[in-house]
């Protein structure tokens, strides 16, 4: 069956960085798009990355470019999400999306800014 795992997660101070990562399994993974989608307390889940099958494509939400970058391995079936600059607005549970095109999610990764 389709999994998805994340992990990288944590707390960081404001400005630092993490790298998130999804294992993807249970599919041919070189041959779907994946995203980040996040979610702060109270608000909806939105989508922060895409990256398409090959990686020659890539957009990000308003709120992260610059600062964000997606990137994939087609041979680990792994997609990693690099955060830089991190602000205490992009406090969330950090989810990683493939379409198949049935639409699977990950368990979310924690991730807090603040001093």
């Amino acid at each position: 069956q389709v999994q998805l795992v994340e992990s990288g997660g944590g707390l960081v101070q404001p400005g630092g960085s993490l790298r998130l990562s999804c294992a993807a399994s249970g599919f041919t993974f070189s041959n779907y798009a994946m995203r980040w989608h996040r979610q702060a307390p109270g608000k909806e889940r939105e989508l922060v990355a895409f990256i398409s099958s090959t990686g020659g494509r890539r957009n990000y939400a308003d709120s992260v470019k610059g600062r964000f970058a997606i990137s994939r391995d087609n041979v680990r079936n792994t997609v990693y999400l690099q955060m830089n600059s991190l602000k205490p607005e992009d406090t969330g549970v950090y989810f990683c999306n493939a379409r198949t095109p049935n639409e699977y999610w990950g368990q979310g990764t924690q991730v807090t800014v603040s001093s």
